[in-house]
Order: structure tokens, then C-alpha cells, then sequence
């Protein structure tokens, strides 16, 4: 940067409104908090995870991790129908239609 180009590095300070219609899940994750400090610094930290997951993408692949080995996943050769049934049951709407339970 040259001397004209510098620009002094003075805090930034915002101010905005935010309904539940702008973004559902910001205001959700912000309302939690009360006004002031913790607000203000949750959604600092969220400003830097998302500036970190956005630039994630750009790393180059020396810095990747490794990939692991897995083995995979054997299917049986058949399904035993009774099997079938019990985990059909375990996880059907129960018949009176009682999902509480």
C-alpha cells in the first residue's frame, strides 16, 4: 500500500434492525441473548466463522487432511422378512395414532 492508499484503521460500528423476515435462523440464534455485549459478540463470532468457512473452501490441497480408509458397507444377500417386520413396527406411527407415547 502506498501512503495515499493507507487508510487509518478505525473501529467499525454498526447499527442495524433485523426482523425474523430478513433471516429466520440469524434473529433466532441472536434473540437469545439479551441486548448489548453478548448480542454484539455472537454475532461477532459469527461474522468470523463464516468468513473462516468461506475462505476454507480456498485453502490449497496440501493443507487437506489425509483421506481415511473405510471399508465398505457389506448388505446381507437377503432380508429375513421377520426382521423386516420388527423394525417396520419399531418405526411405524404406533395405531392409534398416539405419537407421544
Amino acid at each position: 500500500m502506498t501512503h495515499g492508499t493507507m487508510v487509518k484503521q478505525e473501529p467499525v460500528r454498526l447499527l442495524f434492525e433485523m426482523t425474523r423476515d430478513d433471516n429466520p435462523r440469524l434473529y433466532d440464534d441472536l434473540v437469545r441473548f439479551n441486548k448489548g455485549t453478548k448480542r454484539v459478540n455472537r454475532l461477532r463470532f459469527l461474522a468470523h466463522e463464516g468468513l473462516l468457512a468461506q475462505h476454507w473452501t480456498l485453502m490449497p490441497a496440501a493443507t487437506a487432511v489425509h483421506p481415511v480408509m473405510t471399508t465398505p458397507v457389506q448388505t446381507p444377500a437377503t432380508i429375513s422378512p421377520v426382521s423386516a417386520r420388527h423394525t417396520n413396527q419399531a418405526f411405524s406411527v404406533p395405531a392409534d395414532g398416539d405419537e407421544d407415547r
